[in-house]
């Protein structure tokens, strides 16, 4: 990854943030902390890793406006479209659709469906000699469900490699630490004991994610990134607290935040050569 490029993914970045904020500012409702958490990993997946070809699924469907402003800025979705969020008759509803918008395959955000879907797609892809690729967000809380861990034994059974599953590895779910509501350390060895690649990135930082890209290349497991990330990032007062999982931005509060969310991004850019 070129100066160049990196320079461009931050700046997708910091329009996604700034759509997805203003989106849940004007429903006076959202999920701010986990869309922050997971907005550079779905910025990298969409405009630094896949082909138009590949299938993006995120199974942490309550960051919707994050995927639906990842869709706004590669022009899947408009910026009329975008105005709709949350309101009566949208499609933009709080969490996926099915069937109503193009590289939204399923409905999600019933936490622990998603690697299931992601396995289905990668079984056929498979049996159809097809190079395509499907990555699948997860959140870390909903890994507690057992249909996560089915998954993951399915697509290891099968060889996978097509499969890449990223984790939103925040440490926080709605209702407490991960490791308070359901251990999940240690995360990675178990990973790995199931048959998976198991890679960690900082999912803030495009430099790991690109690591992680290259890592999986010349894999013949399917791959699991644990992607360390800060639930609420950007958002100074809120960082790494529950209270951010759904919480609802007052005027200063929204304000505050762009100008944090802003300040963030010049000093990225800054310091590329």
């Amino acid at each position: 990854m070129n100066s160049a490029e990196h320079k461009n993914l931050l700046t997708k970045a910091f329009n996604i943030k700034n759509r997805f904020l203003a989106m849940y500012k004007q429903a006076n409702a959202g999920h701010v902390g986990c869309s922050l958490s997971v907005a550079e990993m779905i910025t990298f997946v969409r405009f630094g890793w896949m082909k138009e070809t590949d299938e993006i699924i995120l199974s942490k469907g309550h960051a919707a406006a994050a995927l639906y402003s990842m869709l706004a800025e590669d022009g899947t979705l408009t910026e009329e479209d975008i105005k709709t969020f949350y309101r009566n008759n949208t499609y933009l509803a709080a969490h996926p659709p099915v069937n109503k918008i193009k590289r939204i395959p399923f409905a999600t955000g019933s936490l622990g469906h998603g690697l299931s879907l992601a396995a289905g797609l990668g079984l056929a892809q498979k049996l159809k000699k097809k190079d395509k690729k499907i990555f699948c967000i997860t959140s870390d809380g909903e890994i507690n469900e057992g249909s996560t861990w089915e998954a993951a034994l399915f697509i290891a059974h099968h060889d996978l490699n097509n499969v890449i599953w990223l984790i939103d590895r925040n440490k926080l779910q709605g209702y407490g630490r991960t490791e308070d509501v359901m251990k999940l350390e240690p995360l990675g060895k178990k990973l790995e004991a199931f048959g998976f690649n198991v890679l960690v990135a900082d999912g803030h930082d495009f430099t790991s994610l690109e690591n992680s890209k290259l890592e999986t290349r010349n894999s013949k497991l399917p791959t699991a990134i644990l992607c360390n990330t800060t639930k609420g990032n950007g958002w100074k007062t809120y960082e790494d607290k529950v209270d951010c999982h759904y919480l609802p931005m007052k005027d200063d509060q929204y304000n505050l935040i762009l100008e944090e969310v802003k300040y963030d991004y010049e000093r990225r850019i800054s310091q590329i050569a």
